[in-house]
């Protein structure tokens, strides 16, 4: 299966050769930034025994499943689109489709696992039952038996993997409208998008109505319930527009190719989405990691050799609150103290 563009499509052009070496060359940017991000990550999270609890196995896990997709499907389409077509064969295409599909899907599972996680850990349903590492491990399970399930499918004939696009990239085949194939992508939709989505929206509308109702309550004292649910909400609003922009786009075309068979799509306009969802890589470790300050204190210092310039700076800010306090604070004697 070493066909070129021009010979998918007799007689017409995908795309001018310049932009085959515009996507490899975006495609190498992301790639090199989630391989940096993920493995410091992962890196990090081993080296420091402070961030070994449960709460975060799910965050080295969807960094693990990130670098698979960097691995095994964004270096592929680098090498595919650099030579301008789909050079892997047959095997290599199914390969490139599964390997993106498994470590994917684990990915989202995971990023719903994380959104059920934070629940307990915060909102304490089932009261002071705590969060133990069987259950961070079970959720990760979970997430990777899921994936496996409705991935493998495919290679025995429920559905198929096929190049799509510009046709330097392999995916779960959207185009056919074989009915078995249209079964088996109408129930990947719904169980691998759909749900994942429901459990994130879900958990995290229940997060902020909880701490909503305890900032009404007046739990807080000075207004610290009201900065941690500021928080929050930023938080919450970040990781569901991320899922929206790298996900949906991909979904809804999914759906509109299989409810219109016929229709023609662009093959550039089909791109748009299979990169918007390999982008996620850099984006994962950036809201979900690097926006948690435990895990800042810890990669700062990593990546800077030890060093912390925000910490010196945010020293040097409470020295000089400190001076400024200390200047207007009466002695003993009734005097305020020299300057």
């Amino acid at each position: 299966m070493n066909l070129t563009a021009e010979e998918m499509h007799p007689g017409k052009v995908i795309m001018p050769r310049i932009g085959y070496t515009i996507l490899a060359l975006i495609m190498a940017v992301f790639c090199a930034a989630s391989l940096v991000l993920n493995v410091t990550v992962i890196v990090v999270t081993f080296k420091y025994r402070q961030l070994r609890h449960p709460i975060n196995y799910s965050l080295v896990n969807l960094a693990i499943a990130d670098l698979g997709v960097t691995i095994l499907g964004g270096a592929l389409t680098v090498e595919t689109n650099a030579v301008g077509y789909f050079n892997l064969g047959r095997v290599g295409c199914v390969i490139e489709g599964f390997a993106v599909a498994f470590f994917g899907i684990a990915g989202l599972c995971t990023i719903a696992v994380i959104a059920v996680d934070r629940v307990f850990v915060v909102c304490k349903p089932m009261g002071t039952l705590t969060f133990t590492s069987k259950q961070a491990l079970a959720g990760i399970a979970a997430s990777w038996i899921w994936s496996l399930i409705w991935n493998t499918p495919p290679l025995f004939g429920w559905g198929s993997y096929e190049l799509e696009g510009v046709m330097t990239s392999c995916a779960p085949n959207w185009y056919s409208d074989d009915p078995v194939n249209m079964s088996y992508i109408i129930c990947y939709f719904c169980f691998c998008f759909a749900i994942p989505f429901l459990i994130i929206v879900g958990s995290y509308g229940y997060l902020m109505w909880t701490l909503r109702q305890v900032a009404k309550l007046g739990v807080a004292e000075g207004g610290t319930t009201s900065k941690a649910e500021v928080q929050v909400s930023r938080m919450v609003i970040m990781m569901i527009l991320a899922f929206l922009i790298c996900w949906l786009p991909y979904a809804a075309f999914a759906m509109t190719v299989v409810a219109n068979p016929g229709m023609y799509i662009n093959p550039i306009i089909a791109t748009v989405p299979m990169y918007l969802t390999k982008t996620s890589t850099v984006y994962n470790p950036i809201i979900y990691i690097f926006m948690n300050k435990q895990f800042q204190e810890c990669v700062i210092p990593f990546l800077f050799c030890g060093r912390n310039p925000w910490a010196a700076e945010k020293s040097s800010s409470m020295m000089e609150t400190s001076v400024t306090v200390t200047s207007g604070t009466p002695t003993k004697r009734g005097q305020v103290a020299p300057e």
